[in-house]
């Protein structure tokens, strides 16, 4: 059972590389201090193993065709693409805001969309959890073949849990990345705009080469 549970979390290490993966991380994590980003990728690993969880259990009792599993890429896909619009349209209609401020005698950059400040980042959280879930449908395929060859092939939440602390090992390590990123890169607007727009452009080429392969 043991060597079941590595191979599974080994999996879910080689999983979360794949780049949609790190690129939703990279959308939602750019511009956030350490605490929002990560709370944003260890939701994002929940989620994602958690919709893998489900679809795989629904997997084990209806049969369905490879052609039905594929739908799960596009929508892992959609969901890529759509966000690097939304980033584009923030940069196109300049609505990423930064602003600085002295708080305890330290510098805080706040970046935000809209016109508004606002410290409520619910929706941030929320999203970035959703997205997790709506990823997961595409490594449903992978998982699968994964517990087959681990053994009877059954799904539960032990092994759920070491596919997502192998997820999260690797988010949080890109989160650092990030991290380091917005503290040492991000400290002017304009540099603030040129990382959404690359964030959106590489969401874009990501779903669209994972639509046409």
């Amino acid at each position: 059972m043991e060597l079941s549970l590595l191979i599974v979390f080994w999996y879910g290490i080689l999983h979360a590389f794949g780049p949609d993966h790190l690129t939703a991380i990279a959308d939602f994590s750019i511009g956030k201090n350490k605490k929002k980003t990560l709370l944003i990728t260890i939701l994002f690993a929940i989620g994602h193993g958690f919709s893998l969880f489900l679809f795989a259990k629904l997997l084990q009792s209806v049969q369905i065709s490879e052609e039905i599993l594929a739908y799960g890429d596009i929508i892992s896909a959609t969901v890529i693409i759509g966000m690097g619009l939304y980033l584009l349209f923030m940069v196109a209609t300049n609505r990423i805001q930064l602003k600085k401020h002295l708080h305890n005698g330290e510098e805080h950059t706040h970046i935000w969309f809209g016109k508004s400040h606002s410290h409520d980042d619910t929706i941030a959280k929320s999203s970035s959890f959703t997205m997790g879930l709506l990823m997961g449908a595409g490594g449903v395929r992978g998982m699968l073949v994964t517990l087959g060859a681990v053994g009877s092939g059954n799904v539960d939440f032990t092994m759920v849990g070491a596919f997502t602390a192998g997820v999260m090992l690797v988010f949080i390590g890109f989160g650092l990345v990030l991290l380091y990123f917005n503290n040492h890169f991000l400290g002017s607007l304009s540099n603030v705009r040129r990382a959404f727009t690359v964030a959106g452009v590489v969401s874009l080429l990501v779903g669209t080469n994972i639509l046409l392969s």
